[in-house]
Formats: structure tokens, C-alpha cells, sequence
């Protein structure tokens, strides 16, 4: 079954590194997150969550997360 807390959390989880470090991850330009998606996520929660926000990039869904951001 899915947490629904987890969206929550996808909305205000931070990019920790790079050239957007310190950005939100559903921020993210669409482009990096593809790049991501070609090169590889990296390991762990980090690498999951940016699955999940390419997957929602990709089909529009982002308007998802503009009640859960303030």
C-alpha cells in the first residue's frame, strides 16, 4: 500500500549536492532530472526520490505538489 505521507515528503525534499544543491527536488529543471535518468540514479532514498520526480516531470503531474508547498 502506498504512504501517503510520502508525497509530502517528495515535496519538500532538498537536492544535497551539485550545481542545484539546496533546491527542491520537484524544482528541478526537467532536463537535469533526464540526465539523471540516462546516466543513473544515484543509490538510496536520494536515487528513489529522483525516480519518482522524473516520472512526474515527464507526465505533467508536478501541479501535484502546489498544495503541499507554501
Amino acid at each position: 500500500m502506498p504512504d501517503p505521507g510520502y508525497l509530502l515528503k517528495l515535496a519538500h525534499a532538498i537536492m544535497p549536492y551539485g550545481k542545484y544543491a539546496g533546491v527542491r527536488l520537484v524544482d528541478l529543471p526537467e532536463p537535469y532530472v533526464v540526465w539523471f535518468s540516462q546516466k543513473g540514479f544515484p543509490e538510496g532514498d536520494l536515487g528513489e526520490m529522483l525516480k519518482n520526480i522524473y516520472e512526474i516531470k515527464v507526465n505533467g503531474l508536478e501541479y501535484l505538489f502546489k498544495p503541499l508547498i507554501k
